[in-house]
């Protein structure tokens, strides 16, 4: 068994696209209305399907039962730098860790939606060079 997709529910439907393709790198591949957008990072017709639920919709709570986190696993050091330095230009407060055998940030969507990138560093053996923030990393 693989993973297919994720399908997150979102307030704004323009706003989610935005969020995912400007600062994550997925790429649009069907809209259906104001409805759904359907994203992928390459390889399948979407890894990611945003359903519009609008704006009264009642935002993710941070102690309720459901899912923590979505993780996407970046390429290179250099594009998990990318997508630091993307969140920190739009002031999007993210929690960068390193938990030995990955670094990772942590954020939210626009609609609350925790997301994980990381780099998977066991194969990489290479020390980092220094930490900025909390638990955090410094490229």
């Amino acid at each position: 068994m693989k993973l297919g997709h994720v399908h997150i529910k979102i307030s704004d439907l323009k706003r989610a696209e935005e969020f995912y393709t400007k600062l994550l790198g997925f790429k649009v591949t069907e809209r259906v209305g104001d409805h759904y957008v359907f994203l992928t990072l390459g390889k399948a017709h979407h890894d990611l399907a945003l359903q519009n639920v609008g704006e009264g919709a009642p935002k993710p709570e941070p102690h309720a039962i459901g899912l923590y986190h979505v993780a996407y696993e970046a390429e290179s050091e250099s594009q998990l730098k990318s997508i630091y330095e993307k969140l920190k230009q739009q002031k999007i407060k993210t929690y960068p860790v390193d938990h030995g055998i990955s670094k990772a940030l942590y954020f939210s969507d626009p609609d609350g939606n925790g997301i994980e990138v990381y780099l998977d560093t066991r194969d990489r053996r290479k020390l980092w060079r220094g930490i900025d923030e909390p638990s955090g990393l410094v490229f």
